[in-house]
């Protein structure tokens, strides 16, 4: 149960190992790729192992995780990595190298992840992304989510003000469950018209 490898037509989606340190490092460090975040990039490989112990191998000690890396099938080397949380947001997030940018692999990962999380029972999942990288909105809407609302946030660690949008997939039939915890937590939260 814990964290099936999954494969799509050009991915191999899997667990990361410790092997993998220098590929992750190359996705970490890329200020880039990590603006938008919530961690600063590594700037070394021991940043590098204390980020995979702290979000992969702790996730993988747990009976259900969904924590995997992104690799291409020829290599089977990471250039992302995807997840959903465990926790009751089940939140959906993903990273990818930039020069892998803009071929669909997110969503591809995506709609994978996605159809095995409904399968073990997962009943949604939400993501959320700054309104200042609308790309990330669109990865959402590929891969079936919709849009909720938006609510402010003081983000940390960077300590900046941020506006989130929240999206959401419910997997289990549900469609009028929209989860709140975001919206009641934070003062300032809206509907954004057309979106």
């Amino acid at each position: 149960m814990n964290t099936p490898t999954l494969e799509t037509e050009r991915l191999i989606l899997r667990k990361f190992t410790k092997q993998d340190m220098d590929a992750l490092f190359l996705i970490l460090k890329d200020e880039e790729v990590n603006k938008f975040l919530p961690w600063y990039p590594v700037k070394d490989m021991d940043e590098t192992e204390k980020f995979y112990k702290e979000r992969y191998a702790s996730k993988y000690a747990q009976p259900q995780a969904y924590a995997y890396a992104i690799c291409l099938k020829e290599g089977n080397c990471p250039v992302g990595y995807i997840k959903v949380d465990m926790e009751d947001h089940h939140d959906f997030g993903y990273g990818l190298r930039r020069e892998f940018w803009h071929k669909g692999l997110v969503t591809e990962a995506g709609k994978a992840v996605i159809a095995q999380v409904k399968k073990d029972g997962l009943p949604y999942i939400t993501a959320t992304h700054d309104r200042n990288n609308p790309r990330s909105g669109g990865v959402m809407r590929n891969v079936g989510m919709k849009y909720q609302y938006s609510y402010e946030e003081q983000w940390q660690p960077k300590n900046i003000p941020v506006t989130f949008r929240m999206y959401q997939l419910n997997l289990d039939g549900n469609e009028s469950r929209v989860y709140q915890k975001y919206w009641d937590n934070s003062a300032v939260h809206f509907i954004e018209p057309n979106l």
